[in-house]
């Protein structure tokens, strides 16, 4: 008797299952400025990048906003950004020697052209906390830690105490910013060593596999320690939290809650920083 493989077939049926074709409508949103930039105590030029939301389906590049009136203020004294390329950039810079300082409580606002949802005046305020100064930093390579070994980058500072601080790094080979992107930021808070010497906390970890990204002999390496607020500490945790869904293809359980007024998306932040550098080896 001929026994028959009915296997290859039922995979057939299977696969043809899957390739029904679904057409999706999703409704059209109301438009929504978008603010993302920050001001910290290093003496550079700041920008703010000025946008508008779009629809899923959007081909194009995201709408920017254009001749606004963009100023920060101190509660003192007025700061007026630029736009970098006027009516076109929608990117709004401050003057070259501006730097913040720690305790200062700073108000950006934004005045529109054209309304956004019925409204032109939008404000943010942030206040500039304390760092840890550091001390000095150490690297040190893992070879167990996964099939290629990971390299993992301590920092010795003394942190600041009298209350919960709250902490983002930023890690730099050869001056190129490697945590280019807010899923790659590592943030941490203070609550396990408020108040203390911080003797070698690990604050950045690299796959060797990366070639990209990991250190090699003679390469300087530097960390970026900022102070940030609370608000800030919670908006980056949200934003790295909805990168890792659960199931697959959800959206965020909720909107990420920025700090800009009337119903705008994003985070004006200032932040405190503190620097240290070694050398691979």
């Amino acid at each position: 008797m001929k026994i028959l493989n009915l296997y290859p077939v039922l995979l057939l049926f299977a696969a043809a299952a899957c390739t029904e074709r679904i057409d999706l409508t999703l409704d059209e949103s109301y438009i929504r400025l978008v603010v993302d930039g920050g001001i910290s105590t290093d003496t550079a030029s700041y920008r703010i990048h000025l946008t508008k939301t779009a629809d899923y389906f959007y081909n194009e590049p995201t709408p920017r906003v254009v001749n606004a009136a963009v100023n920060l203020s101190d509660g003192m004294n007025t700061y007026p950004l630029t736009e970098t390329e006027p009516g076109r950039s929608g990117v709004y810079e401050t003057d070259s020697t501006f730097c913040g300082q720690i305790g200062n409580t700073y108000t950006l606002s934004i005045d529109l052209e054209s309304p956004i949802d019925n409204r032109t005046t939008y404000t943010s305020s942030c206040r500039m906390m304390k760092v840890a100064r550091l001390d000095s930093i150490q690297i040190n390579f893992q070879p167990d830690w996964g099939p290629e070994g990971f390299w993992e980058i301590k920092v010795f500072a003394q942190e600041p105490g009298d209350e919960v601080n709250y902490y983002m790094f930023h890690y730099y080979r050869n001056d190129t910013l490697m945590t280019d992107s807010v899923w790659k930021i590592p943030i941490s808070d203070d609550v396990y060593f408020n108040g203390n010497y911080v003797n070698g906390l690990t604050a950045v970890f690299i796959n060797n596999e990366n070639s990209w990204e990991r250190p090699y002999p003679g390469d300087k390496i530097t960390i970026q320690m900022s102070g940030i607020t609370r608000e800030y500490y919670d908006f980056l945790y949200q934003v790295q939290l909805a990168g890792y869904n659960i199931p697959f293809f959800t959206g965020p359980p909720a909107n990420v809650q920025g700090n800009i007024s009337d119903g705008a998306i994003g985070f004006f932040t200032a932040y405190s920083n503190s620097w240290a550098s070694t050398v691979a080896k």
